[in-house]
């Protein structure tokens, strides 16, 4: 299997500094879901994915969801948040997000994306040419069909790690900025 590195790294989408997107430029955040923002039976945003959303929406980047979970559970947590998604998005393959990005009026390098999958995130990431960061899941409880995955995934995981692989880390909020 061909390693696919990240770009950076963060433990979560919590813990990332909003300066550091600014600093890139990031018009939008396109965020897994299901242990990326909330666990995976979180039918609702929790206040911290709410001031999360906020803070963003200040500094002019939008919050969007991709997700490879069904219409009816991306839809209901999305609308709530009141932001863009695209389920069912057959990640790792790009061209869905592609589409989606352009319906939406963004380009690759105006967009990050954050995940907590080396096989469906980093990978869609390195396919459709999009920034990363990787996070770690925020739950050890997951859907079935994603247990699969972490058998691979914390292999891949622990090489990059050893081979310095896993990027750059990324800027961490200052204690008062925390989204606890």
């Amino acid at each position: 299997m061909k390693l696919n590195k990240v770009d950076y790294n963060a433990k979560s989408i919590f813990d990332i500094d909003i300066n550091f997107f600014v600093s890139l430029n990031i018009k939008a955040i396109i965020s897994d879901l299901d242990n990326t923002l909330d666990q995976f039976n979180v039918l609702r945003p929790s206040s911290r994915v709410v001031k999360l959303k906020d803070e963003l929406q200040q500094n002019q980047i939008q919050l969007m969801i991709v997700s490879n979970n069904h219409e009816k559970r991306v839809k209901q947590y999305a609308e709530v948040l009141n932001v863009k998604y695209l389920a069912n998005a057959r990640k790792p393959f790009k061209k869905r997000l592609l589409k989606f990005l352009e319906s939406n009026g963004l380009k690759a390098e105006e967009v990050i994306l954050i995940g907590d999958q080396l096989l469906t995130d980093g990978k869609l990431a390195r396919n459709a040419k999009i920034k990363i960061v990787l996070t770690e899941p925020i739950s050890k409880k997951e859907q079935f069909t994603t247990h699969f995955n972490r058998l691979i995934d914390r292999p891949l995981r622990k090489r990059y790690r050893k081979n310095g692989q896993l990027g750059i880390k990324c800027p961490v909020r200052k204690d008062q900025d925390k989204l606890f």
